[in-house]
């Protein structure tokens, strides 16, 4: 991810290349965090201090679950209650019929940063996904259409030997990949195929970011995995009590494509285990907490290597010091 800018933004001292030019950008807050990690009501208590100042705030959703609909209560989705008066965009937004990918994300996003700023609301981004972070602040690549014969070939392949084939077709990124992570190795061969250039060289090419043209304070919370990772099993035990398994019986009534983001969030497939009678709801709840933990390390490990080295972090333990975090945004 580029760091555009991101020094300057958040600690005027530092005193990079954009010096004083950058102040008279428009400001844009980032909160990200793995999940459980504390970051929306971080996000309400920050607007929340605009507004006892005078000032208009907007919280806009950055997580891919949260996009949905069908998802209120197994995202996590903030309940009015916890919105606490402060508007809040793109949560719930999509149908769990269409997938909503980091470029649909993006889009609507920089949409809803850019009609804050017209309207002289202060933009507050709080999630936890990645992608959708990167390609808002540095923009997509501007990847062809690939050939549909091109994919289901290649979607046909078994992974391994879809790797051995990138091994010879794209080699740097065969070897930056997992020989076993599906997903990616199919999407690289894909693109060199179909292209006839390497994914490498259209991700350098990326259109569209709103980086450069924002004064953006982002703060990465990485708080401790013990106390992150217990907070993941009690929520989720909370969430099976307080209406999922209903959430996803009505998702599953609707017999959605298998493969759709929505049907593959964390927790539907481990409760449609126990609605199928696969699981017992001992086994499926154990089933969606560790899934959910496993989901936080991702998100902890992504956040912690793939955002600039000078985005404030937070390592806090135990507890979250909202206060004092939410001072960082006014320093």
């Amino acid at each position: 991810m580029s760091t555009r800018n991101s020094s300057t933004q958040f600690d005027a001292e530092t005193g990079n290349q954009h010096g004083d030019a950058a102040d008279t950008l428009p400001r844009l807050a980032l909160i990200a965090g793995p999940t459980a990690s504390g970051k929306s009501d971080l996000a309400v208590r920050l607007a929340q201090m605009e507004v006892d100042a005078g000032r208009r705030a907007v919280v806009i959703n950055a997580d891919s679950a949260q996009v949905y609909a069908d998802l209120a209560v197994l995202s996590a989705r903030p309940s009015d209650a916890e919105m606490a008066g402060i508007p809040h965009r793109l949560f719930g937004t999509w149908d769990g019929a269409q997938a909503c990918s980091a470029a649909d994300w993006a889009t609507a996003a920089t949409a809803e940063i850019d009609a804050a700023h017209a309207e002289g609301a202060f933009p507050i981004l709080v999630g936890g996904t990645g992608l959708y972070i990167r390609t808002l602040l540095d923009g997509i690549a501007p990847v062809p259409a690939i050939d549909p014969d091109v994919r289901a070939a290649v979607r046909a392949l078994p992974v391994a030997e879809a790797h051995a084939a990138l091994l010879i077709e794209d080699p740097a990124r065969a070897n930056q990949l997992h020989p076993s992570d599906t997903t990616r190795v199919a999407r690289a061969l894909e693109v060199v195929r179909s292209t006839g250039q390497p994914l490498a060289h259209w991700q350098a090419r990326r259109e569209g970011g709103i980086g450069d043209r924002v004064r953006l304070r982002p703060l990465v919370l990485l708080p401790d995995r013990a106390w992150l990772y217990a907070r993941c099993d009690m929520r989720f035990a909370r969430m099976w009590q307080g209406g999922a398994v209903e959430e996803v019986s009505a998702l599953l009534a609707r017999s959605l494509d298998p493969d759709l983001p929505v049907m593959r969030a964390i927790g539907v497939p481990e409760i449609a285990g126990y609605l199928d009678g696969s699981l017992d709801e001992a086994a499926a709840i154990a089933a969606g907490q560790q899934a959910t933990r496993r989901y936080a390390k991702r998100q902890f490990t992504w956040l912690r290597h793939q955002t600039p080295g000078d985005w404030p972090r937070d390592t806090h333990e135990n507890c979250l010091d909202s206060t004092r975090l939410v001072s960082l945004f006014h320093e």
